[in-house]
């Protein structure tokens, strides 16, 4: 279970604005919530944050030259 009280209050609001990244993000093992929660509390600025959701998830694509 996610207590709302432990995660930082721009992460939270960032969550808010993107209800599939939130989806995947309560489906996470707590361990790996952990860590995203933890690298969240590093971010100083909104425009950083929203950055750090919407890339939480990324995963490049590989070209295949």
């Amino acid at each position: 279970m996610i207590d709302n009280s432990d995660l930082p209050i721009g992460f939270t609001m960032e969550l808010a604005q993107h209800s599939d990244i939130l989806n995947r993000f309560a489906g996470l093992s707590e361990s790996e919530r952990n860590a995203i929660i933890e690298g969240a509390r590093d971010i100083n600025s909104r425009q950083e944050m929203r950055n750090y959701v919407e890339s939480m998830f990324y995963e490049p694509k590989s070209s295949f030259f």
